[in-house]
C-alpha cells in the first residue's frame, strides 16, 4: 500500500505551484556571487580555517562534538572564554552563545517578555523574531517600518495597562537594506519599563570600522537591553550571540529553551566564531567592502536606475520587479549571463513588492559591478 500525505500537505505545495512561489533549494557555481551573505568572504578564508585548527589543538579539544547541552557535558572552558571575547569586543558584559541566529532570536523573545507585558515590533521584522514572539506570553502589535511616531503613539496608548515594553527592530532589514534611525528609537523608548533589542544580523561585521555593528557605531550600547549577533553572514561561519548584562545571561541560562534543551555549538564552530573575530581586526575587507557599497550605487545612478531599487546603504540593496513570474525571469536571464542575483517573491515580501536583491561583497570586482547592473537594465527596459 503506498504511503499516504495529508490533503493539507498538497493543497498546500499545489496553492504555491498556482502562485509561482514554489520554493526548492539549488546549487550554483562557476557564476558572480550576488546572492550569499558572505560579505567579507570570510566563509572561505584559509587564514580563519587554520586559525580555527590551531585554537582546538592548543586547547586539546580535538573533538567532533560537544557531546550535549551546555547544561550537561558540553560546556567547556573554552565556550567562557570566547564569550568573554565577544562581551569584549562588543562593549558588553556579558554574551551567551546559541546555535543560530533564529535559535537566539526564539530563545530571547520566547522566553523574556511575560504576561502582562508587551512586545513592540518592525512590521517587517524576521521570521525568527515572529516566532519568538509566538512562543512568548507577552501580548504584541506591530508599528510601521521605522516610524517611530507610530510606535510612540503605541507605546502611549498601551501604557495604562502594560508592566513592560519590549520594543524589538533590526539595524540592517534583510529584506530592504534600510536602517532604522536607532538614535531617535532611543528616545522615544526612554522610559524606564521600556526594553529595545536590536538583531544586528546583517551589520555585524559589516557596519563600523572593525564590524562591531550599528548599536555600537552610534555609541548607544548602554541604552539597548539586548543585541543579536550572527556569525552565519558577515562573520562566514555559525552561531549566534545575545549581548547584554548578567541577569540577562543567567536569566537565559535558565528560562531560554532554544538553550537549555540543545546540543551545544561543536568546538570547532566556536574556535572558527574566535578565529572570525579576530579576522575582524587585521582585516581590509570591512572598507574595500564600503567601497564597492558606494560603487554599485552610483553605477545605479548613471544607469538611471535609482527609482527602481529600495534606498539602502548597507550590503543589500533590492530592485522591485512587481510579480512572482517576471521577478524569476530576471533572475534566470542575469544567471544565464554569469550572475547569481535571487528573486525574493511573495508570500516572503508583500505581492506587489516582488524583488531582486542583490548582497554585495568584497570580492565583488566593480567590473562585475557594473557588468551585471548593465544586464539589468537591458533586461527591464531602461
Amino acid at each position: 500500500m503506498p504511503r499516504q500525505t495529508p490533503d493539507s500537505i498538497i493543497d498546500a505545495i499545489q496553492s504555491r505551484v498556482e502562485k509561482n512561489a514554489l520554493r526548492s533549494m539549488q546549487v550554483r557555481s562557476g557564476v558572480v556571487d550576488f546572492s550569499s551573505n558572505d560579505y567579507l568572504g570570510f566563509a572561505g578564508s584559509k587564514e580563519i580555517y587554520e586559525s580555527a585548527h590551531r585554537k582546538l589543538e592548543a586547547k586539546g579539544l580535538v573533538q567532533n562534538g560537544s557531546t550535549g547541552s551546555r547544561l550537561l557535558s558540553g560546556n567547556s572552558d573554552f565556550y567562557v572564554e570566547v564569550e568573554q571575547q565577544l562581551a569584549d569586543f562588543h562593549g558588553e558584559e556579558s554574551a551567551l552563545l546559541f546555535n543560530s541566529g533564529y535559535a537566539a532570536n526564539v530563545g530571547l523573545i520566547g522566553s523574556v517578555p511575560q504576561r502582562h507585558d508587551c512586545i513592540l515590533y518592525d512590521e517587517y521584522i524576521h521570521a525568527s523574531i515572529r516566532e519568538g514572539i509566538l512562543g512568548s506570553n507577552a501580548t504584541a502589535y506591530k508599528f510601521r517600518h521605522n516610524d517611530f511616531d507610530h510606535l510612540e503613539k503605541r507605546l502611549r496608548s498601551l501604557a495604562p495597562k502594560t508592566r513592560n515594553f519590549y520594543v524589538i527592530t533590526e539595524s540592517v532589514f534583510s529584506m530592504d537594506g534600510d536602517s532604522p534611525d536607532l538614535e531617535a528609537l532611543v528616545k522615544v523608548c526612554s522610559a524606564d519599563n521600556v526594553f529595545i533589542i536590536i538583531d544586528e544580523a546583517h551589520a555585524t561585521g559589516v557596519i563600523g570600522t572593525q564590524g562591531q555593528g550599528l548599536v555600537q557605531s552610534l555609541g548607544i550600547g548602554d541604552a539597548v537591553f539586548a543585541r543579536i549577533h550572527t556569525f552565519g553572514k558577515g562573520m562566514g561561519c555559525h552561531g549566534a550571540v545575545v549581548l547584554g548584562n548578567r541577569l540577562l545571561q543567567n536569566y537565559l541560562i535558565n528560562f531560554s529553551r532554544s538553550f537549555i534543551y540543545t546540543t551545544a555549538l561543536p568546538p570547532h564552530a566556536v574556535a572558527t566564531i574566535a578565529s572570525s573575530y579576530e579576522e575582524l581586526q587585521n582585516t581590509d575587507q570591512i572598507a574595500l567592502l564600503a567601497s564597492r557599497v558606494q560603487h554599485f550605487k552610483a553605477e545605479i545612478e548613471k544607469l538611471g536606475l535609482q527609482s527602481q531599487f529600495i534606498d539602502s546603504e548597507s550590503s543589500i540593496h533590492c530592485c522591485v520587479i512587481p510579480g512572482n513570474e517576471q521577478v524569476r525571469k530576471i533572475s534566470s536571464s542575469l544567471l544565464e549571463a554569469g550572475f547569481d542575483v535571487r528573486p525574493i517573491l511573495s508570500p516572503t515580501v508583500p505581492a506587489g513588492k516582488e524583488r531582486l536583491r542583490f548582497c554585495l561583497h568584497s570580492y565583488n570586482t566593480e567590473e562585475e559591478i557594473a557588468r551585471v547592473l548593465i544586464r539589468l537594465a537591458d533586461l527591464i527596459g531602461k
